[in-house]
């Protein structure tokens, strides 16, 4: 009846507007597993109901942050960037450490809300995300928030001298990135530290060992990291499969950089998977030119000169075996150490991208992933 009364446009229209109130709200009530997230968001976006981002999205913000008794949280506007702040309840005898944290997500996905290690920081910070805002909206509101709050430190009961960023996967991206630029800079002070969580700091070799060995591994497979640098970027996954097969940069530039993105860098260990050498391919000058700024610093922090490695502060990485972005961090390490900066390296042999996230879930938790937190917040005690 309803689709002789209104036709078959009319009665689609109805069934989108019935499937997106009831779809959602039943899928909201259940804990579901992220790999099976984007699936269904996938399937949502092929019958016209919804984008895929939009549906990721809509289920990370379902559990809202609850109250804590052990902490004052306000949310509040550093340089137009929303931030949220995370302040002890128990006082102080002396200034106390800052940590800006830069959440992850692809710089696609995440919020305020939506981030289960803010509270167990300092300062969040919200960057603007793609597809709405492209590279370097948010590592421009990060470097900003960044900026306001060293030079407010002492309002928040910080200390200048005591304050760290930090961030995970793409946040890990931005939070190298603010590190490198705020390393020259004269009329601040100098970061106390940085503290990188299964970091993506390159995007000119997706066939490093650790992008072929786990490649199809939740949480984060080899084709998704390439897509979300895309969307970054140029906010369309526009020449992915030229990204994949690496024939977005021309083989010159290619060799350049060689000196420090090369599988020749990685520890033998980390190649028994069945890693096999991947052939230099050339590309086209159309596709370079949508991609060139992947040799930006601000994009790939791996790419920064050595100039401004050494001005780096104490460091603290985390990889995990079952990552594809494993040996960003890897290479990254070894840049940092052959500067002269101090690197706390924490490798979690069992561990995937995003287990840290499991530390407190309560329907599937992981022990890598508090092992890994327990170190992360070691070294911020040992500053």
């Amino acid at each position: 009846k309803l689709c002789l009364g209104l036709g078959v446009k009319g009665f689609v229209f109805v069934l989108k507007i019935k499937l997106q109130t009831e779809l959602l709200n039943l899928l909201s009530e259940f804990p579901i597993f992220c790999v099976c997230v984007f699936e269904q968001g996938k399937i949502l976006e092929k019958i016209g109901i919804c984008s895929q981002i939009s549906f990721v999205r809509y289920m990370q913000g379902i559990k809202a942050l609850g109250a804590d008794q052990k902490l004052f949280i306000e949310d509040l506007w550093f340089e137009k960037v929303p931030v949220r702040i995370y302040q002890p309840k128990a006082p102080s005898a002396s200034p106390r450490r800052g940590v800006m944290f830069f959440h992850g997500g692809g710089w696609v996905f995440g919020s305020l809300v939506g981030h289960v290690l803010n509270s167990h920081l300092e300062i969040d910070s919200k960057q603007r995300v793609t597809p709405e805002h492209k590279y370097p909206a948010a590592y421009e509101d990060c470097l900003h928030a960044s900026i306001h709050f060293m030079k407010n430190a002492e309002h928040y009961g910080v200390d200048p001298a005591q304050i760290s960023v930090c961030g995970d996967s793409a946040g890990g991206n931005l939070a190298a990135a603010v590190s490198q630029t705020l390393a020259g800079r004269a009329d601040l002070p100098r970061l106390r530290a940085q503290i990188l969580i299964y970091p993506i700091l390159q995007a000119l070799d997706f066939n490093l060992p650790s992008y072929k060995q786990n490649q199809a591994i939740p949480l984060l497979f080899q084709e998704r990291a390439a897509f979300y640098v895309l969307q970054y970027l140029n906010g369309n996954s526009s020449n992915l499969e030229q990204v994949l097969e690496g024939s977005h940069i021309p083989i010159d530039i290619k060799l350049n950089y060689r000196k420090w993105v090369s599988e020749d860098y990685i520890p033998e260990r980390f190649k028994v998977r069945g890693y096999k050498p991947h052939v230099l391919l050339d590309c086209s000058t159309e596709v370079y030119e949508t991609v060139k700024r992947f040799c930006e610093p601000n994009l790939c922090p791996l790419l920064a000169e050595d100039a401004v490695v050494q001005q780096l502060p104490e460091s603290f990485i985390l990889t995990c075996e079952y990552d594809v972005l494993r040996d960003d961090g890897l290479l990254y390490k070894k840049r940092l150490e052959d500067n002269g900066v101090r690197v706390t390296w924490c490798h979690l042999e069992d561990g995937f991208h995003g287990i840290i996230n499991s530390f407190n879930s309560e329907w599937m938790s992981f022990s890598s992933g508090k092992r890994g937190l327990d170190n992360i917040v070691n070294f911020l005690k040992s500053l």
